[in-house]
């Protein structure tokens, strides 16, 4: 197969630790050919949408990881995939992005995810669409429901609805001094808004990614540990991955969520739970195989390609 993915700039990945580079690193093994575009190398020409796509090997070398050859214009659609994993924030370049690749799909590309599905999914308003897993939750920039969502519960977070990797989180509490400041700061006076939760304890046991492949959970999460003093568990904000065997009830949420997301064309999608409680949805660029193939017997990224060559056969 012709893969392409788009990608942030090479250089700025972690190839020891990022889900892409382990993607593309099992599709080479297997043979298939890869590419890789950025988002400005992606454009609607002459009524088509095309791509300046550069050839990409992996070369096993821990630092100089990659050769890329030079750039040629092909339509999206001389792929057999095109893989969508650039990285939040999902600002207005990603928005168009993914209309232009809305454009694509209707001529015949493969798109994954599927961008309508990337533009309707926001990573943490989704989880309003299944309520029964969501702990109790505020979306507002209203600093006065905050306020009153603060003293209903006494202990939340507070995370914007753009961001990505633990970032912009804050942890409140009701006697917290700082917390008018937080709000304000948070919600940018008021103009900007944000998503409340009800604190879980259980994040010390870790807020653990459940990786769904077409559907189908892999069988071990990651459990994101927070560091000592840290709220968050994501691994960019010094939380320590820990894999384990899917809960029960993590198998509960799974076996809901799976379909649902597949049939609206999210491929790979990454569940944040917290406890017994549905957090977040990933959909833009979810990581975690790396880890949990280090720690187990299990490979995502090679269950990743199963499906893939399944599906595009």
């Amino acid at each position: 197969m012709k893969l392409a993915l788009i990608l942030d700039p090479l250089d700025s990945l972690k190839a020891y630790k990022d889900t892409s580079v382990a993607i593309m690193a099992e599709a080479q093994g297997r043979g298939h050919e890869l590419f890789v575009l950025g988002q400005e190398d992606v454009v609607l020409k002459d009524g088509q949408v095309r791509g300046y796509a550069r050839p990409l090997r992996l070369t096993g070398d821990g630092h100089a990881w990659h050769e890329a050859g030079t750039a040629a214009e092909t339509g999206l659609d001389a792929f057999d995939a095109v893989l969508m994993r650039k990285d939040p924030p999902f600002d207005s370049e990603y928005l168009y992005s993914t209309q232009l690749l809305e454009l694509a799909e209707g001529q015949g590309a493969t798109v994954i995810n599927r961008p309508a599905a990337l533009r309707d999914f926001n990573e943490k308003l989704a989880t309003a669409k299944f309520p029964r897993f969501a702990p109790p939750t505020l979306v507002t920039r209203r600093a006065e429901l905050i306020r009153d969502f603060l003293a209903e519960h006494g202990d939340i977070i507070l995370k914007p609805l753009d961001a990505m990797g633990g970032s912009g989180i804050f942890r409140l509490r009701r006697d917290d001094p700082n917390r008018n400041v937080i709000v304000e700061t948070l919600t940018r006076l008021e103009t900007r808004t944000v998503m409340a939760q009800r604190y879980i304890p259980e994040i010390s046991q870790g807020d653990k990614r459940i990786l769904l492949i077409d559907g189908e959970p892999v069988p071990y999460a990651l459990a994101r540990i927070p560091k000592e003093g840290e709220t968050r568990g994501n691994l960019a904000a010094g939380g320590k991955g820990v894999a384990q065997p899917l809960s029960p009830r993590d198998r509960e949420i799974a076996a809901v969520l799976g379909p649902a997301l597949r049939e609206r064309g999210l491929f790979l999608v990454g569940l944040d739970v917290i406890g017994d409680w549905l957090t977040e949805i990933n959909v833009t660029s979810p990581t975690g195989m790396v880890e949990i193939a280090a720690q187990t017997d299990c490979k995502p990224a090679a269950l990743f390609m199963d499906a893939l060559e399944h599906r595009c056969a």
